[in-house]
């Protein structure tokens, strides 16, 4: 991975999402967000995922300077999660299927999995209770070897939890199977700002200097509003470890939005780029879901000149 992209501390990465395994959206939004102007994808650790990828980049005819970061994580962090829904208790309201941004719960209250990316708002607005999330974690020593052998540019472990001895088991076995660039992704959530800061400095114990990118997110998969106060604790993670002058790249992420940027320049803080998810996808959801989305010129310029704009406003 070429180093060179974090130098102008204008990176843009997007997020197409850690639970996201439906290969023809991940095609369609690494193509859009690459001719956009996106140098980054975080996508799914799946093999036809990465695939779907890279179809997707050599599609959009950039060339090179794009590069795809494969997401894991661990039992309890939300990036591992899936809903479920209780059929015994389902009152078949339909809040959860209009709600879900990833149009994973279909009219007849089916979740497919493969769409499915863990956010929790189906089960924050049951009114009846009945939907339930369950971790589901993935044995790395199976999946990660043939990613790599495939070819990717990062790992990102995406930490959120209290479980100190899991998280350091896992990312023992990260820094063993793989010898490029990794990302961590933590957030505020389960841990203290002291306690995260002491974690990731030990975890970076085993780093050498400017290999690793900590993705400071705020609340992740929340991006959904476009707002100073839905990015806010983005840019205030972001500052945290800004203020410790630690020997990584660093990225804000969880609940990123149009706003971003502009919000860190005014709080003093400047990371090397930004990595968008929710909001990125919702502004193109309509456009994706067009029969013949790619064929269809007038269409597709309507979705690129959106996804421009918002990686424009990223960069500024």
């Amino acid at each position: 991975m070429d180093k060179n992209i974090f130098e102008t501390k204008n990176l843009v990465k997007l997020v197409c999402g850690a639970g996201n395994e439906d290969c023809l959206e991940v095609e369609k939004l690494v193509m859009l967000y690459s001719m956009a102007g996106c140098e980054m994808f975080d996508i799914s650790a799946d093999l036809d995922v990465l695939r779907a990828a890279k179809r997707g980049i050599l599609k959009s005819g950039v060339g090179g300077n794009r590069y795809i970061c494969v997401s894991v994580g661990i039992a309890g962090d939300p990036h591992t999660e899936k809903a479920n829904i209780t059929p015994e208790t389902c009152i078949k309201c339909g809040k959860c299927a209009s709600i879900c941004l990833q149009s994973a719960i279909d009219n007849n209250l089916h979740i497919n999995k493969k769409r499915c990316i863990g956010c929790g708002k189906c089960k924050k607005n049951c009114p009846a209770k009945s939907i339930y999330m369950t971790s589901e974690v993935k044995d790395l020593e199976e999946v990660l070897p043939p990613l790599i052998k495939e070819g990717i540019d990062c790992i990102e472990f995406h930490a959120i939890s209290e479980d100190e001895a899991e998280t350091f088991r896992v990312w023992d076995i990260i820094n063993k199977l793989y010898d490029g660039m990794l990302s961590i992704c933590v957030d505020r959530s389960k841990l203290g700002n002291e306690k995260l800061l002491q974690r990731v400095k030990e975890m970076l114990s085993c780093r050498k200097p400017y290999t690793t990118i900590i993705q400071a997110d705020g609340a992740p998969m929340s991006g959904g509003v476009d707002d100073f106060k839905t990015t806010l604790q983005a840019v205030a993670t972001a500052e945290l470890f800004q203020d410790e002058d630690l020997p990584v790249y660093l990225l804000i992420s969880g609940g990123t939005n149009s706003k971003t940027a502009q919000l860190a320049k005014q709080c003093g803080v400047y990371p090397d780029g930004i990595s968008i998810g929710s909001f990125a996808r919702k502004l193109v959801k309509k456009y994706l879901q067009t029969p013949n989305f790619t064929e269809d010129e007038g269409t597709f310029k309507s979705a690129l000149d959106v996804a421009q704009k918002l990686v424009e406003d990223l960069k500024q």
